[in-house]
């Protein structure tokens, strides 16, 4: 059977031995298997964060309360700044 992709070149540094581990383990028949195993692994990972960011922005559109400007929001976020480091100031004293 003809390969379907080209044999590419990884540096690992310090993950060499993890890989190498994992052969000698059994686990895996060789050093690209764990290698596409853990693009698999790490396509998995990205698809569920983008899911559940997804779903987050869903809820966010689908909220009715209204929209509170920027410029309020960063005003309020000013205010609570200054009184955490006014607070702060206060229990050194």
């Amino acid at each position: 059977m003809p390969r379907t992709s080209r044999p590419i070149t990884v540096t690992l540094g310090d993950l060499h031995d993890h890989v190498e581990a994992r052969v000698k383990s059994g686990a895996y028949a060789s050093a690209s298997e764990v290698v596409r195993a853990a693009v698999r692994s790490l396509d998995r990972e990205e698809a569920a964060i983008n899911a559940w960011l997804r779903q987050r922005v869903d809820e966010a559109f689908a909220d009715p309360r209204p929209s509170v400007p920027a410029r309020t929001v960063f005003k309020r976020l000013r205010e609570h700044h200054a009184d955490l480091v006014k607070a702060g100031r206060n229990e050194k004293n």
